[in-house]
């Protein structure tokens, strides 16, 4: 017998939600979620930073599926500008991994212009953490000078099936 911890785990895109605030500074031009196999969804996102924003606050939280969704274990706030320059927070480091090669959210402050997402699909092999099986939303408010200008809540399953055989 030959297990493969890799074909036994189902962890995708459910749903993705985005709201603005503060349309002069933050702008989302589109974003979508599209299935292309039953155990892949991909991400794209395209928003607009208006003005240059050197003061960034990221509040990212999970939330649980269980009769709603419900606060879970990891919640964190960073600065994001200091963050991109040296990546101190374990919780939202595992979140940038899981992103990063996928984006051109790889520089430090200022942010202006575009800021993209682009097939983005979530890789099993990326998530460093134990999670039990479940339906789960990482929540993300985004702060521009201490003031809420963008929600973006991502909602996945993760679903770990060990007796899976390949």
């Amino acid at each position: 017998m030959h297990y493969s911890l890799q074909d036994a785990v189902v962890f995708k895109f459910t749903n993705f939600q985005c709201k603005s605030y503060n349309g002069s500074w933050f702008v989302f031009n589109y974003y979508r979620l599209k299935a292309v196999s039953r155990d892949r969804v991909l991400l794209n996102l395209n928003g607009t930073v208006l003005h240059p924003a050197y003061n960034i606050q990221l509040h990212a939280k999970i939330y649980k599926k269980a009769n709603g969704f419900k606060p879970w274990v990891l919640e964190s706030t960073v600065d994001a500008c200091r963050f991109l320059k040296r990546h101190y927070d374990p919780f939202i480091n595992i979140i940038y991994n899981i992103f990063k090669e996928f984006s051109n959210v790889n520089h430090t402050c200022p942010f202006v212009g575009d800021q993209i997402v682009k097939d983005f699909y979530l890789k099993p092999e990326l998530l460093i953490l134990p999670f039990p099986s479940g339906e789960y939303m990482l929540r993300g408010g985004w702060y521009f000078d201490k003031k809420l200008i963008f929600d973006t809540n991502v909602s996945f399953i993760y679903v770990e099936d060990l007796l899976k055989r390949t």
